[in-house]
């Protein structure tokens, strides 16, 4: 009798060592980030913190605790990668520049042009806000108007391509937001510009 007992709880000891980990209730994977730059994430359960600060480590949240364990890019996109495509691409972002004193664009923009309407293509639903500017040469009287103007032709040409027109705003800070500051008065070239963000 006490064999057959010291057989069962055996048994049953192996059972239980035999018994995978509960699932996760939760995974935390930190990410390499697009730019190349340091990232890194506290995650917290109950009285538990750990901080991941390399690409791929990770965590599960159990419902023993806080669990960390190094991920690998094949294990996130076997588990994540519809997750991961599902993602909306990060904004993008373009400079033009303008002729002084006219909302035209120089040659080079008009070239970089292309490469806005190649961005703005490559999403379903795009956003667009056009940003105008001026250099400090004149008064706000004139450079307010011209700002909007510059920011007026980008937003025109975009619609022109076939970007519907309630997705593109266009708007005009005048001299106001230098990219290079300078006194006034200065006919700096960078200051002429658009400011263009794809989201």
């Amino acid at each position: 009798m006490i064999r057959r007992l010291a057989s069962a709880l055996l048994a049953l000891g192996l059972a239980a060592c035999a018994t995978p980990p509960a699932p996760p209730l939760a995974t935390v994977v930190l990410l390499p980030d697009a730019g190349g730059r340091q990232t890194a994430v506290t995650v917290t359960q109950g009285s538990q913190t750990h901080v991941l600060d390399q690409p791929y480590a990770a965590a599960h949240l159990t419902a023993e605790g806080l669990r960390p364990f190094q991920s690998s890019a094949q294990e996130v996109q076997a588990q994540f990668g519809a997750v991961i495509a599902a993602r909306p691409l990060p904004p993008a972002r373009f400079t033009l520049y303008f002729v002084e004193g006219k909302d035209e664009l120089t040659p080079d923009s008009k070239l970089l042009l292309e490469e806005v309407f190649a961005e703005i293509a490559r999403r379903p639903v795009p956003d667009v806000v056009a940003i105008g500017h001026t250099d400090s040469v004149g008064t706000d009287a004139v450079n307010d108007p011209l700002s909007r103007s510059r920011a007026e032709v980008v937003r025109r040409a975009l619609i022109a391509r076939g970007v519907p027109a309630d997705r593109v705003a266009a708007a005009g800070r005048g001299k106001r937001e230098p990219a290079v500051p300078t006194a006034d008065g200065v006919a700096e070239p960078r200051n002429r510009r658009v400011e263009i963000v794809v989201r």
